[in-house]
């Protein structure tokens, strides 16, 4: 978000063992540090962090021999300071299904376990293997697999407070082709497409596979389009992406919402079934469907809350050097001269307006350091 004051000091870990090294010592002199991958996901106070900032520099992937893997997979070892996007185009590239769909992100491989990323159909939950954990309690490295993680929508327990260091992140991905024609041979193909926007991008139906390099160009132009793709030349980028997550809330509190307000199950409705013995319904008697738990949750359009309660595309407060994008609801960015307060400021009205109109606390997705909201 180009904000925030200076870290008191920053150290940096290019290797897997100098991360160990540097963690430990850190951990050692029980003083608060900060762990920092790309930052594009941070926001930091203008008086900046008070003490010592550790930079992962890591980067490498390499195949894992896999003996449990079945035909068609590939299990991916990435350190922890590997470029995301940078990945994502090199698997595309070799021709590995899977993260197509999350091209563009920005930010480093080890981030990606810890708030589960995630868009356009596919999370990083769908893949993930396991992690390679360095345990601030033992100072030991071990394997954690990802049903260890309690992973969920932008979540997990690394988000939720456990301590240590991602050093490397597993993935399985799917390694096959299809003939889509005689003349053009084997071409790697996606994963099903399950996002709308995504399908009618790329002009197919919901459920379809389409070219990897098709995914990954079409992902990348949606994502532009929002500004959810670092320019430098577009300040609706200039930001942390998107600054709230979907609320999630009972299908009850839903139905209380205006007409039109986005709603998105998250998995299935359990229904009991109905029954009726072979005599009743023999006599008539009615055959009673019954309603879906009202505690089913669902997921909320944060970008609808924040538009409906007053705050456009393009918002501003007057002096403020902070604005909602001109392309997004979702997103706070940086006009050219906005300080760590005019975001702040900013966040803490949209979270105002939207629990005044709505009954809706909205959590911001960044993490936010000496900010309050």
């Amino acid at each position: 978000m180009r904000v925030g004051g200076p870290a008191d000091r920053i150290i940096t870990a290019s290797t897997r063992d100098e991360l160990i090294d540097r963690a430990v010592e850190l951990w050692e002199t029980r003083e608060d540090w900060l762990l920092l991958g790309g930052g594009s996901n941070t926001v930091v106070a203008d008086e900046g962090y008070p003490g010592p900032v550790l930079l992962v520099r890591t980067s490498g992937l390499e195949i894992v021999d896999d003996p449990e893997l079945g035909a068609g997979s590939v299990r991916l070892r990435v350190q922890a300071g590997h470029d995301w996007d940078a990945l994502v185009a090199e698997c595309v590239e070799r021709g590995w299904a899977g993260i197509e769909a999350l091209s563009g992100i920005p930010g480093l491989a080890g981030a990606a376990p810890v708030q589960n990323i995630g868009a356009y159909g596919q999370e990083l939950s769908d893949v993930l293997h396991s992690i390679e954990f360095l345990d601030a309690e033992t100072y030991e490295p071990r394997r954690m697999l990802a049903a260890e993680l309690g992973l969920g929508y932008r979540d997990s327990v690394l988000k939720q407070g456990l301590q240590g260091v991602v050093l490397s992140i597993d993935l399985v991905l799917a390694d096959a082709a299809v003939l889509t024609s005689a003349s053009s041979g084997p071409v790697p193909v996606s994963g099903r497409i399950r996002f709308p926007q995504l399908a009618s991008a790329v002009g197919v139906e919901l459920g379809s596979r389409v070219p990897l390099a098709v995914v990954r160009s079409a992902v990348l132009s949606l994502r532009a389009s929002k500004g959810m793709v670092l320019d430098a030349e577009d300040h609706d980028s200039w930001s942390a992406g998107s600054f709230f997550t979907n609320p999630i809330v009972s299908a009850h509190f839903a139905r209380a919402l205006p007409a039109g307000a986005p709603t998105f199950p998250l998995g299935e409705q359990e229904v009991e079934p109905a029954v009726l013995s072979l005599d009743e319904f023999n006599a008539g008697v009615p055959v009673s469907i019954p309603e879906a738990n009202p505690d089913q949750r669902v997921k909320l359009s944060a970008a609808w809350l924040i538009e409906q309660s007053g705050v456009p595309k393009g918002f501003r407060l007057p002096g403020s050097g902070a604005a909602i994008s001109s392309k997004h609801t979702l997103a706070i960015t940086n006009r050219g001269a906005a300080t760590a307060e005019d975001i702040g400021e900013l966040a803490r009205l949209i979270v105002q307006r939207v629990q005044q109109e709505f009954g809706v606390l909205l959590v911001p997705e960044p993490n936010l350091y000496g900010i309050e909201l």
